[in-house]
């Protein structure tokens, strides 16, 4: 089957240099984007359930502006004034710079890395003493509370957001003409089994981004097609480019 169409389970983007957007100009294929889940901040009765009192923080751990947004949401319905002398350790760049949307960004006090959240190993143990809170999602997976927890940081979890899948009916009548479903989250998965029960892979091809996600893939029965990133494809638009070609050669 000759591949036309993909569907990229993301938000449409707002930058026309978009790595997808670039593969599909290359090789003259379709590409359309599509956000399977939503995010909703957890209510005040259900953060108060996990019995989580911010002002016994001294750090704050997060892995998402999503996070950010809801941790200062919280605060404000719980009338909680967020000190300055708060530390806060972001799994990448973008978020720690995104806080400036609620705090004065100091470097003394955000601590990011450049690629990955373990890069934080040594500006963590110099904070072994703080009290750390780590914001995370519903679907959060465990690397790294374990990373946290390999390096000798105590810390408490809490929920302040969740994935829900979305309302995709309106695919439903042309969903059979995507050869390739793009997924990057094991809620992503879990809303295309939800939105579409009928659905029989046959010959579409379905793209996995991480191991989560590609777990997440075969636990719903689904076929594993398409995998990123691996030593020989970095990123998924480049494992999606080199499939589609090796693909469409033969036909």
């Amino acid at each position: 089957m000759k591949i036309t169409n993909l569907l990229i389970s993301q938000p449409k983007p707002v930058v026309e240099n978009n790595p997808y957007l670039i593969m599909a100009e290359k090789l003259k294929v379709n590409v359309e984007f599509r956000q399977f889940i939503s995010v909703d901040g957890v209510s005040l009765k259900d953060f108060r359930s996990q019995h989580i009192n911010l002002p016994d923080y001294t750090a704050i751990v997060f892995t998402s502006k999503t996070g950010v947004d809801n941790f200062f949401r919280i605060a404000k319905e719980t009338k909680y004034t967020v000190p300055e002398t708060l530390k806060y350790f972001c799994s990448s760049e973008a978020i720690g710079l995104y806080l400036q949307k609620y705090i004065t960004f100091r470097k003394r006090k955000i601590n990011f890395g450049n690629t990955n959240f373990t890069e934080l190993a040594d500006s963590l143990k110099k904070n072994i003493t703080e009290k750390f809170l780590l914001v995370t999602s519903d679907v959060s997976t465990n690397e790294i509370p374990n990373f946290l927890e390999s390096i000798g940081i105590k810390f408490d979890k809490v929920v302040m957001y969740q994935t829900v899948s979305a309302d995709l009916k309106d695919l439903k009548e042309n969903f059979s003409k995507y050869q390739v479903l793009v997924f990057f989250t094991p809620a992503g998965i879990k809303s295309l089994h939800e939105n579409f029960p009928d659905f029989v892979q046959g010959d579409v091809k379905i793209a996995a981004l991480g191991h989560a996600a590609q777990e997440a893939v075969e636990k719903y029965g689904y076929r594993l097609d398409i995998k990123a990133p691996t030593e020989e494809f970095k990123s998924m638009p480049a494992a999606l480019e080199h499939f589609i070609v090796a693909n469409n050669k033969k036909k």
